[in-house]
């Protein structure tokens, strides 16, 4: 049996393997170390999970095959790797390891700044990002912090995370940081990985090279849906016996200008926008049937929501941890229990297998990294499909997957360049404004405002002065009330009459009027959204009047002025970055409003 040495050099040959080198050159090598693990995958657009398929390439291998494929094959170029056993500078591969250049950098930092270049590494290992650094200006002068911080970059312990035009964020590189804590005496039980605990699993096996028997991952996922309609019907079942009477006056006082004065005294006005964007879309999920007086419209309340620019910015904060909660940072969950199907790490392969599950479901599919779905060519077709709610079908020459028809929702983030009064998307695929196209989409530039409000949020978090746990409870149990009612779910059905959402002659008039006064302020005959984004306007207005389900005796419910301000700005400012801020959003909103 393996030591512990041998399972942790087997760790970071993984996490430098997966670092170096892209979907295709993993599936490339492991094809030619004719790795067991490959051989479901007939090309590497289908790789389910690139890290578990850089560690099945490094539990094969020693040091002597890992330097060969370093000289055969091109790793990345930006890749930089800094561990206890590798290192990677400018595409050549060290096996030496980085502990004595760490420890001199720490001694060589101490002997030049002292305690402070100390307090610095401390803050970068425990808190990190932009709220260390805010912290650290109490304690260390702005212009003696800044130039610890590129002596420590120039020593190579931190690296830059983000650079923009005034704002530089620095972080410590994941296989350096234990090399970090164990020099400055920092004693910290670190969660033990997937890659780590199946690395040391296969050393204690003597590395027994068994190929697995095929997933069959429309079964894993069918299963994970009944875990999560469990955790809604167990949530409900304890809200209707305890907490009914209480929701439902609550429910009297809340719209959306009640969600929306809530989270401004959280986040400020720069930054609540985000999760009131968020929040709205969850009370969507109902997919209730929009009407109008003569009828149906053919619209329903669901809809899909990307944040989208620089990063940094709390895109994964408002679409994440508002929803999903972070307990260890006091933040609630403020969206559905078991209706948010978390994505991280997901491929787009295994997205379009399990997504059969979820056929005349409605979920939503939270996509932090949505740039890595089009690391692969061939996505923005089904990705297009799935947002229309389409039939997908897929074909390789081993399999069929589908036909099926995907009826559930997404909240992704992405990066993309901002620059001037345009951006520059980060997606390779020139087709992936047809996928852009088909959501709620919001711009967020790293300002000088957005970055006050971030770092203030951030340090009021790590402090304990702001308590969203309070009013998370609350939310959460209208919203899960509400949408059970229109869902007809058995615990409320029968109790509450189904209501649905009306649209009025005066939201057209309001669009309409909108709708001209863009078209006026556009310098170029040529239009650069499409009328898709006043359907999505729409579809927010009718969300968040799901918010007024009790503060009326209606056997529908209208769409509230509240509601139709906010779908207008998002009209407004939306139309403004594709037309590449040709108008002002406040002179059009002010106009529209102006009675």
């Amino acid at each position: 049996m393996a030591d512990l040495t041998d399972s942790e050099r087997i760790v970071e040959r993984g996490l430098l393997l997966n670092r170096a080198f892209s979907g295709l050159g993993l599936f490339r090598i492991g094809r030619e170390l004719k790795v067991p693990y490959f051989d479901e995958f007939p090309n590497a657009w289908q790789i389910e999970d690139e890290e578990e398929a850089s560690f099945e390439i490094a539990s094969s291998i020693d040091d002597d095959e890992l330097k060969r494929i370093f000289k055969e094959y091109k790793p990345r170029k930006w890749a930089v790797f800094r561990g206890g056993y590798y290192r990677l500078e400018d595409g050549k591969l060290s096996l030496e390891g980085f502990l004595k250049e760490v420890r001199n950098g720490i001694r060589r930092a101490q002997a030049r700044y002292g305690k402070d270049s100390t307090s610095v590494l401390k803050a970068l290992v425990k808190v990190g990002g932009a709220a260390a650094i805010e912290g650290l200006k109490r304690k260390v002068k702005v212009d003696r912090l800044r130039k610890i911080l590129d002596e420590l970059e120039r020593l190579r312990l931190i690296v830059t995370s983000y650079k923009g035009d005034r704002y530089q964020e620095w972080r410590i590189l994941e296989e350096t940081l234990p090399l970090v804590e164990s020099e400055l005496g920092i004693k910290r039980k670190r969660p033990t990985g997937t890659l780590k605990a199946k690395a040391r699993a296969v050393v204690s096996e003597g590395r027994a090279k068994t190929k697995a028997k095929p997933v069959d991952h429309v079964l894993e996922e069918k299963k994970r849906i009944e875990k999560m309609n469990r955790e809604l019907d167990e949530y409900l079942q304890e809200l209707v016996k305890h907490r009914l009477d209480k929701t439902i006056r609550f429910g009297k006082e809340v719209n959306v200008d009640f969600l929306s004065s809530y989270l401004r005294e959280l986040f400020g006005e720069v930054l609540y926008f985000d999760s009131l964007l968020s929040i709205t879309q969850q009370y969507g999920l109902a997919d209730v049937e929009i009407v109008h007086e003569h009828g149906k419209t053919g619209r329903r309340t669901g809809w899909s929501l990307a944040l989208f620019g620089d990063p940094g910015t709390g895109k994964s904060f408002s679409t994440r941890d508002m929803i999903l909660g972070k307990p260890d940072a006091k933040i609630g969950a403020h969206g559905l229990p078991g209706r948010n199907r978390y994505c991280g790490g997901m491929t787009p392969a295994r997205f379009i297998r399990i997504g059969e599950a979820y056929a005349d479901k409605v979920f939503n599919f939270v996509v932090p990294e949505f740039n890595d779905f089009f690391k692969y060519k061939g996505m923005v077709e089904p990705l297009k499909i799935a947002m229309e709610q389409g039939e997908i079908k897929y074909e390789t020459h081993s399999e069929i997957i589908g036909p099926y028809r995907f009826t559930s929702f997404f909240a992704v983030n992405y990066n993309v360049s901002v620059h001037g009064k345009d951006y520059e998307v980060t997606i390779q695929d020139p087709n992936f404004n047809a996928v852009e196209d088909r959501m709620l989409c919001r711009l967020h530039r790293l300002t000088k405002e957005r970055f006050v409000e971030i770092t203030k949020s951030q340090m009021r978090l790590a402090l304990g002065t702001i308590d969203i746990e309070k009013g998370a409870g609350k939310i959460r149990d209208h919203l899960t009330l509400v949408h059970a009612i229109e869902t007809g779910h058995p615990l409320v059905e029968g109790r509450f009459p189904h209501k649905p959402v009306m649209i009025t002659p005066q939201v057209f008039d309001v669009i309409a009027k909108a709708r001209e006064a863009i078209l006026e302020e556009i310098p170029q005959r040529v239009v650069k959204f499409s009328a898709r984004l006043e359907d999505r306007a729409l579809r927010f207005a009718a969300a968040a009047s799901l918010m007024d389900y009790f503060r009326s005796d209606l056997d529908y419910i209208p769409v509230s002025e509240e509601a139709l301000k906010y779908a207008v700005q998002l009209y407004v400012e939306e139309a403004s970055v594709r037309s590449k801020e040709a108008f002002s959003p406040e002179e059009i909103l002010g106009k529209v409003f102006s009675d």
